[in-house]
């Protein structure tokens, strides 16, 4: 789907996935494995969000999603409304949520589902891409909200002391996120002009690798 961006945003932090590299390569004639996945990590970072990037060999079995949005699962929202595309039950006990962080929660459990599905988990997530839309009678897009919601599904396992890290959701105190994965994959997150349905302001495709057999 073509989409008109307003701006990008290319955040570039890392972590280990299939494998622990903390240095993109060894030197200019470094190659990868024919089996190897390699996301990488900046230095000195226990718990970062992202990766500047991952590297995967030829012969490593690829999984890429389309692009999804959230459900339409809070009747009580007028038609059309972003309020519609989120699930009260996914934020309930918590205060200050925003509508783009509950249509995040809803579009990421969904990216759950779809790539487990195709045998995957969470955690086989190697690289993202997401499509925002501001709120309405917002300036921008609401990264801050997206960025709490993704932490609930990624990133939320520290990398030196391998303990789950507690997460906010909204303004509430940090809590235990929804899924605990420790997967960082290389991510970029945009600002776009519209999406495909109207009332969507979050739409996210992810690319994800199959482990060695």
């Amino acid at each position: 789907m073509k989409r008109p961006t307003k701006a990008v945003i290319g955040t570039a932090l890392t972590a280990s996935l299939l494998t622990g590299g903390t240095a993109l390569a060894e030197g200019k004639d470094w190659w990868p494995g024919p089996r190897e996945v390699r996301v990488m990590l900046p230095e000195g970072q226990s718990n970062p969000a992202i990766a500047t990037g991952v590297v995967t060999g030829g012969e490593v079995a690829i999984y890429q999603s389309s692009g999804l949005g959230p459900t339409a699962l809070n009747p009580t929202a007028p038609a059309g409304s972003p309020e519609l595309y989120t699930d009260p039950a996914l934020t309930q006990g918590a205060s200050g949520v925003t509508v783009t962080e509950a249509q995040a929660l809803v579009v990421l459990r969904n990216i759950k589902t779809n790539v487990e599905a195709a045998g995957l988990t969470l955690a086989d997530v190697i690289s993202m891409k997401c499509y925002l839309m501001k709120p309405p009678g917002a300036d921008t897009a609401d990264y801050a909200g997206w960025n709490r919601a993704y932490r609930q599904y990624f990133a939320n396992i520290d990398l030196t002391s391998k303990e789950v890290v507690p997460v906010p959701m909204g303004t509430s105190a940090p809590k235990t996120p929804l899924v605990a994965n420790k997967a960082r994959p290389a991510r970029a997150t945009m600002e776009v002009a519209s999406l495909a349905v109207k009332g969507w302001i979050v739409e996210v495709e992810v690319t994800a690798a199959y482990k060695k057999r």
